[in-house]
């Protein structure tokens, strides 16, 4: 199967969603899978078969990377790569937008919940938010398939909180790499440890929702009593500083990871794991499979690998003066040896390979069920029109969704292509802003539409590049340069096509006033684009500002309609039926009396155009839309060549 996982951690970070995905990773592959590793990080490009993309960091957490969100990148690379099955590993923006667009190109996906965010709202005093985020979290594994969980405490409660199809993957441990064998006698030394001193471990990241500070707190209060024992925290984040000075008597060896971590693991004696908020706790099995005591809580990994005086001891859950009496008693080491025997041999049942064996087998049911087999055709999925209406592009810009637009050029075919004015911004350019590559692809796009596909290019000036006025009438290479058309449909309706801002007063009479407004339009856009990454960060769509002021102004409003009235007026004049324009950037389609009228919107905020189907009708396309249909012709194309194989 070819496979593409999305994460916001991947090694080298030192977690246990890291480790896991690493794991499963290399499992995959050595069983002939191709995967391919979507991350949030640094550059990665020396690294084979995996990408890394933008991110930020968590404000006071910097270990933690926000991976930022991709939606076209990865209908780029699906629309040329499609995987069998999507797995997203992170909740992040980017793990949203992953899901997005596999579920708008048909390809199957797998959600982890591997973090328990809501739980953690608790631990940095944020309770207030903690079912807002779980409703969040909720809506985003309502995109994939299947969602799959660590345990089945955390499968319960998700499906407790109207989760769907939600099944249980479980974690398994690299018996070879933890073992009690690693015990160091000189890492002991160093730790202040002879051979009969009892080590506690805390190992995670020393944060809020690890709870260690609680061990720390237990640990503390057994040195009261028992003054030869040591305490080691492997792990770092933001308390660490704070708890250093508060706990002096304390070693913190910060991040450790390979044969260190296994080290470390093996030459303590007694692992305390006080975290109330894991979805499994791998920290619990690499202390199992090391031979340690383990103290921790009544709950998920626990639950399911200890059983309380036989191979570890473990607390009620919530319970904390019941968590510190089992620290105490796992103090006299000498009367634990068969529980440490028994953990490991506990530990050595459950490795990877088994692990490895349900996810392989969820990725297959799940490409199975929801999806299809590859056509050859994959990459030729088209839409065909009759005509395209494109107007109000902008190019020269940065609000220019040039992206969006190649995007869409690709993937349709025409035999005629409108270019409704405003095409190119001259009035931005004259301004100072700057053409870039991306621009310049839109307009090679164009031409190689003329060129190879023989689509016949009329291009109507609007007044952003009404430098063209003193070229009309004439033909630009295969481009045929005019002020208006008159287009007739399959079904024999006359419509003139104009870009429409004749009919704005401003543009007509006030130029001056027109690019004063246009200036602060961009302005207004920019603002947008700022406060749109800001929603994007969050998680949630774009929001258009200028077209909500639009709403909200009587005088915008007013004008629209009036323009809409004199566009029909201009139409009935030339013995038209309808009238197709542009100009407000406001995508619209109704009858006005006996006249139709049609705006096809901007590429700057609606990504809107007008389309005239193969079998006469004509609409508004917004690009959401088409995504989405190209989505189902892929499926019923995939669809119809299995049927013909099968006959």
């Amino acid at each position: 199967m070819r496979i593409d996982i999305i994460t916001d951690t991947y090694a080298p970070d030192v977690n246990g969603v890291a480790m896991t995905i690493g794991r499963l990773v290399e499992g995959l592959r050595g069983r002939g899978h191709l995967v391919h590793v979507i991350r949030s990080g640094e550059d990665s490009s020396a690294s084979t078969g995996q990408t890394s993309t933008r991110f930020l960091r968590m404000p006071g957490y910097k270990e933690v990377r926000i991976g930022l969100p991709r939606p076209v990148k990865f209908r780029k690379r699906w629309n040329r790569k499609r995987p069998d099955v999507v797995y997203v590993a992170t909740e992040s923006p980017m793990g949203l937008s992953a899901l997005q667009a596999a579920q708008s190109l048909g390809i199957p996906s797998i959600a982890g919940f591997h973090t328990c965010f809501h739980e953690y709202l608790e631990q940095y005093r944020l309770g207030s938010l903690k079912s807002p985020m779980l409703g969040w979290l909720r809506k985003i594994h309502e995109l994939a398939n299947v969602t799959m969980t660590p345990s089945e405490d955390v499968a319960r409660t998700l499906r407790q909180h109207d989760f769907k199809n939600v099944e249980v993957m479980g974690r398994g441990v690299d018996s070879e790499l933890f073992h009690p064998d690693k015990r160091n006698a000189e890492l002991r030394r160093e730790w202040g440890a002879d051979d009969e001193t009892p080590v506690y471990l805390l190992v995670g990241r020393v944060a809020p929702e690890k709870n260690l500070e609680m061990g720390l707190e237990a640990f503390s209060k057994i040195r009261e009593t028992h003054p030869k024992v040591r305490c080691v925290v492997v792990g770092d984040g933001p308390l660490r500083k704070r708890l250093e000075e508060r706990f002096s008597d304390v070693h913190f060896a910060g991040v450790r990871s390979g044969d260190d971590l296994a080290q470390h693991y093996a030459s303590a004696d007694v692992l305390l794991f006080p975290s109330e908020t894991e979805t499994f706790g791998n920290v619990l099995l690499e202390g199992m499979a090391s031979g340690l005591v383990t103290v921790s809580y009544d709950y998920a990994a626990s639950r399911i690998h200890v059983v309380d005086g036989r191979n570890g001891l473990k607390a009620s859950k919530g319970d904390e003066q019941e968590f510190r009496r089992r620290a105490e008693a796992a103090s006299k080491i000498c009367s634990w040896k068969d529980v440490r025997r028994e953990a490991r041999s506990h530990a050595e049942e459950h490795g990877w390979t088994t692990i490895i064996d349900i996810f392989e087998s969820a990725l297959e049911k799940t490409a199975g069920r929801f999806g299809t087999p590859k056509s050859p055709d994959k990459g030729k999925r088209l839409l065909h029109f009759e005509s395209l209406f494109l107007s109000d592009l902008h190019l020269g810009t940065p609000e220019a969704k040039t992206t969006e637009l190649l995007d869409f050029l690709k993937h349709c075919r025409c035999k005629t292509l409108y270019l409704n004015g405003d095409i190119i911004d001259g009035w931005a350019l004259k301004r100072g802003t700057s053409w870039s590559k991306r621009h310049t692809r839109v307009i090679r796009a164009i031409l190689r539409k003329s060129e190879k596909e023989g689509t016949k290019v009329i291009y109507l000036r609007g007044n952003h590049d009404d430098i063209l006025d003193r070229f009309f009438p004439m033909n630009f290479g295969p481009i045929e340069l005019k002020r208006d058309a008159i287009h007739t449909g399959l079904d024999g309706k006359r419509y003139l096509v104009i870009h429409g801002d004749g009919f704005d007063a401003v543009s007509t009479r006030f130029r001056w006033l027109a690019v004063l407004g246009a200036f602060g339009y961009d302005s207004l856009l920019k603002i947008n684009r700022v406060y749109n990454h800001y929603r994007k960060w969050r998680g949630k769509g774009y929001y258009s500002v200028s077209k909500k002021i639009k709403e909200k102004v009587k005088g915008a409003v007013s004008f629209i309609s009036q323009y809409e009235e004199q566009l029909i007026e201009l139409a009935e004049k030339r013995g038209c039926d309808g009238i197709i324009c542009g100009h407000i950037h406001t995508p619209e389609d109704k009858l006005m009396g006996n006249i139709r009228y049609l705006n096809s919107g901007d590429w700057v905020e609606n990504m809107s155009c007008v389309v005239e189907h193969k079998d006469g009708r004509i609409e508004v396309l917004y690009y959401q839309d088409f995504l989405t249909r190209l989505g189902e012709i892929g499926r019923q194309s995939l669809l119809q060549a299995v049927v013909s194989e099968v006959a």
